[in-house]
């Protein structure tokens, strides 16, 4: 599906089944240089079970049109420029890492907008490390390798694929490739930057969830469980053995945990 924001053409995957505005719709939001495919099977669920979902793709990501945009706070006011785009009033938001401060953004300064709040190693500050920061601004192919390699937990970097003979990591690493230069650098440093956390999870009003990663090792759960602790209504789940990619490396558990939290449509 395809919608205009700011003349520029926004890509947003449906999960399989024609966009239906009239039912509750789920907003995926992406991290840092992917794309809507990184939630392949949790839209499909949800489109399929009553939901209408909208998988986007950020500004100069995928297949959307545009030059990334440089700050949290602007990518939240673009989510709810697509919202608004799309024709809907209300929303539930899914975001994860980037994306997950781009939609408790969102959800912070639009309450009126956001329904329900599902994050996925979400924590402030999202500082990143000096290496990886450089490497990616420099357009450097460590910067793939190390986001890959401190994405995943242990177990998923010796295999744990649930299709025998296939391997999680590398097609990870063939999404970051595909990006474009400088995407990667953008959204790592948009994380560095942004200083709105704290206040954002404070103002939260909606119903939130915050999925955690045990062995995340970029948001670690010491730090996901301390910006969790602000949310007013929270609940929480920690994903045994899992890193930073959850709904990669553990997809069941990480739609269990969705499907449990975003409600039932009647």
């Amino acid at each position: 599906m395809e919608l205009k924001v700011n003349d520029c053409t926004v890509f947003a995957a449906t999960g399989g089944k024609p966009f239906d505005a009239s039912l509750p719709v789920i907003v995926f939001v992406h991290g840092a240089a992917a794309d809507h495919t990184v939630w392949k099977l949790q839209t499909r669920y949800f489109a399929w079970h009553g939901h209408s979902v909208l998988a986007i793709d950020m500004p100069g990501h995928g297949r959307s049109d545009g030059p990334c945009l440089p700050t949290i706070d602007a990518l939240a006011d673009w989510v709810i420029a697509v919202v608004d785009a799309a024709g809907l009033k209300t929303v539930s938001l899914v975001g994860h890492s980037a994306g997950s401060l781009v939609t408790l953004d969102a959800a912070a300064r639009y309450p009126d907008r956001i329904d329900h709040l599902a994050l996925l190693g979400c924590a402030f500050p999202m500082r990143v490390n000096d290496v990886l920061l450089d490497s990616s601004k420099a357009n450097d192919g460590l910067a793939n390798h190390l986001t890959n390699s401190w994405g995943y937990g242990r177990a998923a970097q010796r295999g744990r694929h649930t299709i025998p003979g296939l391997w999680i990591m590398k097609g990870s690493l063939r999404l970051l490739e595909s990006a474009d230069d400088g995407v990667l650098y953008n959204d790592m440093n948009a994380c560095h930057i942004y200083n709105g956390g704290d206040t954002a999870a404070q103002n939260i009003a909606c119903p939130t969830l915050s999925i955690m990663g045990e062995r995340d090792m970029m948001t670690p759960l010491k730090l996901t469980r301390k910006t969790a602790s602000q949310i007013k209504d929270v609940c929480e789940v920690v994903i045994p053995g899992a890193g930073h990619f959850m709904q990669d490396e553990a997809p069941d558990a990480t739609l269990n945990a969705l499907r449990d939290f975003l409600p039932v449509p009647g």
